[in-house]
């Protein structure tokens, strides 16, 4: 396991402050609710349904990529408890996975086929901060949706200065159900809930994207199980 180096410049203004509540939420508050939902451990009607939603979302991801990834390297940002990176390590590729809650990277670890452990490389840290570029594709799932929009676009900005096929993100898609969940969690203090999610409308996220020289939005997907709604956004460099 190393350690990733931290960004000494977040993005944006608000980048930092979120981060720093996302540490402490996973890896302190919901360290042992994220650990369940992740297993294959019985929970609850709702977080069923969001397990069922990121199992979804992670195998749209995945048919993205080419079943073959030898020699290839890609970023797992926000690892979490590994799934993602086990995959992708199955399919021959050499994986950095990032996550800011060193306990989710030590469960990842853990969790680690020993026949895979040699293809994952995890690290604690900022997705931003990983120094060991440039990768051919960057998987960010639900890794920005916590992020306001400028932020998380400037966090696209410098992953795609070391990616050289590919990044595939996904984003909570602005819908009335999520506008009007994230207008009244701006009315009532937090306190040990998950950090507020930043919905986003589709279109918006294009056009930014459609500003940075070299790169397209390809392929896109919502994935809406009960109580887990992402969209997922494939972006290419095209020179």
């Amino acid at each position: 396991m190393m350690a990733s180096h931290p960004a000494t410049l977040g993005p944006g203004t608000t980048y930092a402050a979120v981060r720093a509540r996302l540490h402490d939420y996973f890896d302190r508050t919901a360290h042992e609710a994220w650990v369940k939902l992740t297993s294959d451990a019985p929970v609850g009607r709702i977080r069923a349904t969001v397990r069922a939603g990121r199992e979804a979302m992670r195998a749209t991801l995945l048919n993205w990529l080419p079943t073959d990834l030898s020699g290839r390297r890609i970023l797992d940002a926000g690892c979490g408890t590994g799934a993602l990176a086990h995959e992708l390590a199955r399919r021959g590729a050499r994986v950095v996975a990032v996550d800011l809650s060193a306990r989710l990277v030590a469960i990842a670890h853990a969790r680690t086929p020993p026949e895979l452990g040699h293809r994952i490389q995890f690290a604690v840290g900022d997705m931003l901060g990983v120094a060991e570029g440039p990768f051919d594709h960057v998987v960010a799932m639900d890794s920005l949706i916590h992020y306001a929009p400028q932020d998380a676009l400037a966090a696209l900005k410098l992953l795609a200065q070391r990616t050289g096929r590919s990044i595939l993100f996904t984003f909570a898609p602005h819908t009335p159900l999520l506008a009007t969940l994230h207008a009244l969690g701006r009315l009532f203090p937090r306190g040990h809930r998950a950090p507020m999610i930043v919905p986003v409308p589709v279109r918006e996220v294009e056009l930014a994207l459609r500003t940075v020289p070299g790169w397209r939005p390809a392929r896109d997907r919502r994935v809406a199980r009960g109580f887990y709604t992402s969209h997922a956004l494939e972006w290419v460099r095209t020179a």
